[in-house]
């Protein structure tokens, strides 16, 4: 059974850096709001309505809602194409990619607009890339990846097992690889400011290239 590409390991290892980097560049550069960590924004859009800061509320609200529409595109996108050499998730990344390429000139005046672009983005991706090796993952975000992977270590001290032992390395290498990718974010940061989040789009062109079926 041929295993299909946009499944293999290294693919999510880069999806998970750039993950880690979109979230640390709307987080640092664009008004401190996170562009995966929708819990975090639901959190502080409530926060901001018990103040009466409306617009500070509307700020955390927007970018949840153009993340749940980037699952509704990314999803629109696999029913529609349906080729065997050019995989959907394949045309779902060059999307996401032009999204972010776009995100790196918008002004600091409209970071609503490039931290809602970024969401769509990021919601795009953990809707094209939710497993691999038969295991559910998240490329954007860490909660889940967190509750997998202790659960399998669990499992794994209670049995001896080494499956759980693998599957809980596969969810902690994720949680690191988003980590690390927040991590280089940050320093890329320091140097090229707002065009810092084409390093997420670097990282997603390598993602897609690997998924090239020759």
């Amino acid at each position: 059974m041929k295993i299909q590409k946009s499944d293999s390991l290294q693919i999510y290892i880069l999806l998970a850096l750039a993950g880690g980097g979109m979230d640390a560049y709307s987080y640092l550069c664009r008004d401190k709001v996170f562009a995966n960590a929708q819990t975090g924004n639901m959190l502080l859009f409530g926060v901001s309505l018990a103040e009466g800061d409306f617009v500070s509320a509307l700020r955390y609200f927007v970018p949840v809602f153009v993340f749940a529409a980037g699952i509704f595109l990314s999803d629109n996108i696999r029913k529609r194409i349906t080729g065997e050499r050019f995989h959907w998730r394949q045309l779902s990344l060059i999307v996401e990619m032009l999204i972010l390429a776009v995100v790196a000139f918008i002004p600091p005046s409209a970071n609503i607009l490039a931290n809602s672009l970024t969401s769509l983005a990021c919601g795009m991706q953990v809707e094209s890339f939710r497993t691999v090796r038969g295991n559910a993952i998240a490329t954007t975000m860490c909660i889940g990846n967190l509750r997998s992977g202790t659960y399998n270590f669990d499992k794994y001290m209670e049995t001896g097992d080494k499956v759980f032992a693998k599957k809980s390395l596969l969810y902690f290498g994720i949680i690191a690889a988003f980590v690390i990718g927040a991590v280089l974010e940050s320093i890329v940061i320091k140097y090229f400011g707002l065009q810092s989040i084409l390093f997420s789009v670097a990282l997603l062109i390598a993602s897609c290239l690997i998924m090239i079926d020759l």
